[in-house]
């Protein structure tokens, strides 16, 4: 499903995502392992309480190269078609 984030909707960073999650527009959420915990686990506690699918990714690195940014990302969420 990582593949889809880049040619697929999406939103990509924690405030967006946050959002995206909360108006249930999201289907699946990627968390990075290297991510400060601080940022990522209040997302992950979201995504449980609204049934997101959580899949964790290695590096920032390459979250953000499957969402065809230049940057890391530490959050990003496929939406819904």
């Amino acid at each position: 499903m990582l593949t889809r984030l880049k040619t697929g909707p999406k939103a990509v960073g924690a405030k967006q995502s946050r959002r995206a999650i909360a108006d249930d527009r999201c289907a699946c959420a990627f968390l990075a392992a290297d991510a400060d915990p601080n940022l990522t686990d209040p997302i992950r506690s979201l995504c449980r309480e609204h049934d997101v699918p959580v899949e964790e990714v290695s590096t920032m690195k390459a979250l953000g190269a499957a969402c065809g940014i230049s940057v890391g990302a530490a959050v990003a969420v496929l939406l819904r078609e």
